[in-house]
């Protein structure tokens, strides 16, 4: 499993003219499956987006996790995070399958909901737009292959 993780000051995801999901500070979490992912990735991705300490503490220094910081989390799947790019049109034969793909991600969801703070969503297999504030910019990429 990949997320890429951007530190926000707000947040929304649309679908059409409705707001899927909005927060205000904390993480946008883009989620992408591959076709061999299980749980285990899954848990090591919601706690390692859980423990990431890039939030200012009273001293200005990016020492606080998003639970310390009270953050919310926008979680949005992304498929195209295992993109194929080596040729100019992109191949996505690595994502998994929509429905074990929709299966882990309503997992990594229930599993980002455990840990605290409020999480938004998008809607999975939708077309959606996501406008976001990258907060500093910080963006982070996690991958459960490269631990």
């Amino acid at each position: 499993m990949r997320a890429i993780v951007q530190r926000t000051s707000r947040a929304e995801v649309r679908i059409g003219e409705r707001t899927a999901g909005q927060i205000g500070r904390g993480f946008v979490v883009l989620v992408g499956v591959a076709q061999d992912d299980h749980e285990g990735d899954a848990d090591y991705l919601a706690d390692r987006v859980a423990g990431l300490r890039v939030f200012a503490d009273a001293a200005g220094k990016m020492n606080l996790a998003i639970g310390a910081a009270g953050g919310d989390l926008l979680i949005v799947s992304q498929f195209t995070l295992y993109a194929d790019v080596s040729q100019r049109r992109p191949s996505f034969s690595a994502a998994a399958p929509p429905a074990e793909a929709r299966r882990l991600y309503d997992y990594f969801v229930s599993r980002a909901r455990t840990s605290g703070g409020r999480v938004a969503t998008g809607e999975f297999g939708a077309t959606m737009e996501l406008e976001l504030v990258n907060d500093g910019p910080v963006t982070i990429i996690l991958d459960s292959r490269r631990r």
